[in-house]
């Protein structure tokens, strides 16, 4: 299982590294619009790898965000997994947000599904079903399915996942991330109804989305 580090993706390590030496070599040689571009550059790179911790919510029966974002889409839809219908809230990450993903609930990896696609607008519905993407099913301490579905976007070209089969994951811990500007979907097995509304700001492991309702 991969952890933070210093508050920043490991990932983001080599264009960190990258543009720090740009910028200073350029302004060593006083080529003044290049270490600017590259001054630019880290500070994008910075913000975007950035890691912060996150208050996960401790009540019970209740699911919060895999990651950072707006709310696109609460709804109804085709579990990529399980295949039955399934209610799912749709969460949209600009550059701008951190791109961290993190486990919905407490629970076991049951297995993974990866789909090879496009890379179309992450914000509009098609998304779930043309684009890259990759689904991970979860089994919780009450036996109940969640799926989770990271979607490539239209600058994203990477999904990384740092979980495997078997691994448990505690509510709201790292299992992955999406280079810029992508998606994430959330399947919600029976009996879970959508608390958080169409348009909603949502921060990954600390907004619930979801709670049980008998």
């Amino acid at each position: 299982m991969r952890k933070r580090n210093l508050g920043l993706c490991p990932e983001g390590g080599s264009a960190i590294f990258l543009c720090t030496v740009c910028t200073l070599v350029f302004a060593v040689m006083e080529w003044e619009i290049l270490a600017v571009v590259f001054l630019l550059l880290l500070v994008f790179s910075l913000n975007f790898f950035r890691d912060p911790e996150r208050v996960i919510p401790d009540k019970k029966a209740i699911a919060v965000s895999p990651a950072d974002g707006k709310v696109v889409r609460v709804g109804t839809d085709i579990d990529p997994v399980s295949k039955e219908e399934r209610t799912v809230i749709c969460v949209f990450m600009n550059v701008f947000d951190v791109h961290v993903n993190r486990s919905p609930v407490a629970g076991t990896v049951q297995g993974f599904e990866y789909v090879p696609g496009k890379f179309i607008n992450a914000s509009v519905d098609k998304a779930s079903k043309d684009n890259e993407r990759c689904a991970m099913q979860i089994k919780d301490e009450a036996g109940d399915f969640w799926t989770v579905v990271q979607i490539a976007g239209l600058v994203a070209r990477r999904i990384v996942v740092w979980t495997d089969r078997n691994d448990m994951l505690s509510r709201g811990e790292r299992f992955g991330m999406i280079k810029f500007g992508s998606r994430l979907d959330l399947y919600l097995p029976p009996g879970y109804v959508p608390i958080v509304d169409l348009g909603a700001k949502v921060l990954a492991g600390q907004s619930v989305l979801a709670n049980y309702q008998e």
